[in-house]
């Protein structure tokens, strides 16, 4: 096929060069789009002594990054099917350079909180836009392991946002290292549209009645509601704990310093890492013996219930294999959106998908904030600290609700059974 630079390919499938062309820009904005995501845990302590803000302030601007994300999601089907996945992201990641310029400029709540808004909305296509670049690109049988290697490339971004970033702070300021990442965005944005071949995919030329048509199909569609509310309710206590309330936590219940909390979060970004990995080849492998990516998805949820419920029943015995446990079972929750893209064939996938990210991210918006809510409650104004109680009132309640959406899967599978 020759060089992947300007490579115009119409057999479908990537080979060598070109498959590594396509995989590496777009495992670059999944970094990206999770350092963004997690930044916040480690440098939630000079937030709050910056803008002097509150928990309920710290879980509404970091939560900001969600809601836009969410907001995104159904424009952004649309979009990837329409112009395909390079230049969306592309395009998107120019959008996170500039928020990420005004964040690192915000001295109050509203300014941070635009900032931090208009991020979410830059890195909103980064997994969407992958997932439907690989559709086009790889064999659907290929799709959960190329898709659990973005994940798990991608989520390295955890750990570049934890230990790294702590001891970056001993040198510079927050401030700095977020203009280091205006740079880094738009260099990621090149490279997509550089380096990525274009694929010769018919683009959907389609009117907005008829797209908002799929998106009606998808939300009509009986497996879609039995694995959405599961998926939903365990994403979103993964990403919002993940992405702002595991520092805190480690620090107010385990009661330890920045740099073991920095050592902990690494810990915990290393075994997300592991987790995708371990996702993508399970459920491939097991999909030869004939075992559906949804049902391995629901197995690897419930037991992602379990470390939940011992981060409230049991916070002073061993947190770091509670945390471990956590991020390896946690990444769990993205597997049924490969089993989506091959429940929803051609150019329906990439609306499939963004639909149900709509709802993790709104799930993970309401989360996030409201645990920053519910921590006010138990804080602490002198030392800005949180009491245990409020993580384990707000844990508390996520286990419950994951409970219920994995009786709803379990009854609705039962009685299609």
């Amino acid at each position: 096929m020759g060089s992947a630079q300007g490579v115009r390919d119409t057999s479908g499938l990537a080979t060598g060069a070109v498959a590594l062309a396509v995989f590496v820009p777009f495992a670059l904005g999944y970094f990206l789009s999770y350092v963004y995501r997690t930044v916040n845990s480690v440098i939630a302590p000079n937030l709050v002594a910056d803008a002097g803000i509150n928990a309920a302030d710290l879980g509404l601007l970091t939560s900001a990054f969600f809601l836009a994300f969410a907001l995104a999601q159904l424009p952004l089907g649309m979009l990837l099917d329409r112009f395909g996945p390079r230049r969306v992201e592309a395009a998107l990641l120019v959008v996170a350079a500039v928020g990420t310029w005004l964040f690192s400029r915000g001295d109050d709540l509203v300014s941070l909180t635009i900032g931090r808004a208009l991020i979410g909305l830059g890195v909103s296509g980064c997994m969407m836009a992958a997932f439907k670049a690989f559709v086009q690109w790889f064999p659907a049988r290929r799709l959960p392991f190329v898709n659990g290697c973005l994940l798990a490339v991608g989520s390295t971004g955890a750990l570049a946002a934890t230990g790294p970033v702590e001891w970056l702070l001993a040198f510079t300021d927050w401030r700095t290292l977020f203009v280091g990442l205006v740079a880094l965005s738009l260099a990621i944005a090149a490279s997509l549209m550089v380096i990525v071949p274009e694929h010769r995919e018919e683009p959907a030329h389609l009117g907005l009645r008829a797209q908002l048509g799929g998106i009606v199909t998808v939300f009509r569609d009986r497996y879609f509601w039995s694995i959405a509310p599961l998926t939903v309710c365990s994403q979103a206590a993964f990403l919002a704990i993940q992405g702002l309330w595991a520092g805190p936590w480690l620090r107010d219940v385990a009661g330890l310093d920045r740099a073991g909390v920095a050592v902990h979060l690494t810990l915990l970004g290393l075994s997300v890492v592991v987790g995708f990995l371990l996702s993508g080849i399970i459920a491939t492998r097991l999909a030869r013996r004939g075992i559906a990516p949804g049902s391995i998805a629901v197995a690897g949820m419930g037991g992602f219930l379990v470390f939940q419920l011992g981060l409230v029943a049991f916070p002073a015995s061993s947190p770091i294999v509670l945390w471990i446990g956590f991020g390896l079972l946690g990444t769990s929750g993205t597997i049924p959106y490969a089993a989506l893209s091959q429940h929803f064939h051609g150019q329906l996938a990439g609306r499939a998908n963004t639909a149900l990210n709509l709802l993790v991210f709104v799930g993970a918006f309401g989360v996030q904030w409201g645990m920053g809510a519910l921590l006010h409650l138990w804080e602490d104004p002198v030392s800005q600290t949180y009491g245990a109680g409020g993580y384990h009132a707000g844990i508390g309640a996520l286990v419950v609700l994951q409970a219920m959406a994995l009786a709803w899967f379990l009854h609705g599978r039962r009685r299609v059974g």
